[in-house]
């Protein structure tokens, strides 16, 4: 069974920086797809960082140039460093990861950022 844990969340001032984990349960090599969505109440979830086999990545518009996805892959673990947050940033944040056939998410980590 995959599991993904969340950790690094947290409450920080507008322009602060937090910098969110994803620790996996088997190698990361195993999957595809590694990510990080977001949510707010009422709102759909959104895909926010996304690093696909090969290197290649993808970011929400709002927030390049900020947030970047990284893995350490001797701790099976993916990371999103946040910078320059914003208010509209506050979320709860979920890791990702697919691989052929099969989705998983984390149990979610509280991002809030205050104005």
């Amino acid at each position: 069974q995959v599991q993904l844990v969340e950790s690094g969340g947290g409450l920080v001032q507008a322009a602060g920086s937090l910098r969110l984990a994803c620790a996996a349960s088997v190698s990361i090599f195993t999957f595809n797809t590694l990510g990080w969505y977001r949510q707010v109440p009422g709102k759909q979830r959104e895909a926010v960082a996304m690093l696909m086999r090969g290197g290649r990545t993808d970011y929400l518009d709002s927030v390049k140039g900020r947030f970047t996805i990284s893995t350490d892959n001797a701790k099976n673990t993916v990371h999103l460093q946040m910078n320059n947050l914003h208010p509209e940033d506050t979320a709860v944040y979920y890791c990702y990861s697919r691989s052929p056939g099969r989705e998983y998410w984390g149990q979610g980590v509280q991002v809030t950022v205050a104005s």
